[in-house]
């Protein structure tokens, strides 16, 4: 009974390892924002989303990290988040930022 507890354990902590989203070189300079303020004097490049549902509380950073790479992609620094479900970013707008 007790490898099989064990074993569950390992394989959950295996799940959780492979859900996380690792940041595209230069993505950690992208900033989130819902503010619309923050990007009036910006350049709009192009929108942006994140497929799937809120899965749990690693799903903010999940999202954070997979619009700031796809903001990377856009050629932008800032995402201004238009939706968000349970305070998880799910869609955006890129933009330029100077």
């Amino acid at each position: 009974m007790r490898t099989i507890g064990m074993l569950s354990i390992a394989a959950i902590g295996a799940l959780l390892l492979n859900a996380c989203v690792s940041l595209a070189p230069g993505a950690d300079k992208v900033r989130i924002t819902k503010n619309s303020s923050d990007v009036s004097t910006c350049t709009a490049v192009g929108n942006i989303n994140v497929s799937g549902g809120v899965q749990g509380p690693s799903q903010v950073v999940d999202n954070s990290n997979e619009l700031r790479n796809q903001a990377v992609g856009l050629g932008g620094n800032v995402v201004y988040v238009t939706l968000s479900t349970l305070g998880v970013p799910a869609e955006g707008v890129v933009y330029r930022c100077p």
